[in-house]
């Protein structure tokens, strides 16, 4: 496995976190770290302003775009992109980024989260940490798989197009099939994530029976993560799935 992952490189990164949010480096430090793993591009995509206790601060906007703007300057080599990573909700408009919000940022993703108000977050927190559903989790499985679908549909319409699907499977129970039709269908990448263990490899199977394409996330926290990819990678290469539908992942 190790000699197939080898034959790989990462091209670019569109799923890291700095201080404005829940991360530990700058902008600049997840930039250099991009150059320095040999990324095209790095996305900046901190956690959306819904999050109660590391959201980014929407009054900051402004401060991003213009520090991104300088370093796009210093940094000509790399392509620099402020986006964000919006947290799904079971209300209207089921994300906490809105569509009018949507021209702030270069690129979209969206992943469900603890710590959102109208987003059960309170059952699936119980329901991970002390299996408060038992074996029996379907009315949860139902309701966090509607809000998915939810935030994908309906800002489709709204022209508030979701990039990326973020570690779906991740911090409770998801139907993987309805949420990968639903990606086949709005034209949305499924991340593999590198910090979490979602997509899994049976995940993957499940999803790669769809018309969808999968991109790799770091979700670097730390500046030194920016362009890990090699568990995702594994993991899809157990499932099977053909390197070639990971869209920022290529052969040397």
């Amino acid at each position: 496995m190790d000699s197939k992952i080898a034959k790989y490189r990462m091209v670019y990164d569109h799923h890291t976190h700095t201080i404005y949010s829940h991360g530990k480096g700058t902008i600049e430090d997840n930039v250099k770290e991009a150059i320095a793993k040999g990324l095209e591009s790095v996305a900046i995509t901190d956690h959306g302003p819904g999050h109660l206790t590391y959201g980014i601060d929407r009054k900051k906007l402004p401060q991003m775009r213009a520090e991104i703007d300088s370093l796009q300057a210093k940094y000509p080599q790399i392509k620099i992109l402020l986006g964000v990573e919006a947290n799904t909700m079971r209300t209207e408009p089921f994300l906490d980024v809105s569509p009018e919000e949507r021209p702030c940022y270069d690129i979209l993703l969206a992943g469900y989260h603890f710590g959102i108000l109208h987003a059960g977050m309170v059952s699936n927190y119980l329901n991970r940490h002390i299996g408060l559903f038992g074996n029996d989790a379907s009315t949860l499985k139902v309701k966090n798989t509607s809000m998915i679908l939810d935030a994908l549909y309906y800002n489709e319409e709204k022209g508030n197009h979701i990039d990326v699907l973020t570690h779906p499977g991740d911090k409770g129970p998801f139907d993987i099939v309805d949420i990968a039709k639903a990606c086949a269908d709005t034209g949305t990448f499924i991340e593999i994530n590198d910090k979490h263990k979602h997509l899994t490899a049976d995940e993957i199977r499940m999803a790669s029976a769809f018309d969808v394409k999968f991109i790799i996330g770091s979700d670097a926290h730390i500046p030194s993560k920016v362009g890990s990819f090699k568990g995702p990678l594994a993991r899809a290469l157990e499932a099977g799935l053909d390197p070639e539908r990971i869209v920022n992942i290529k052969e040397k």
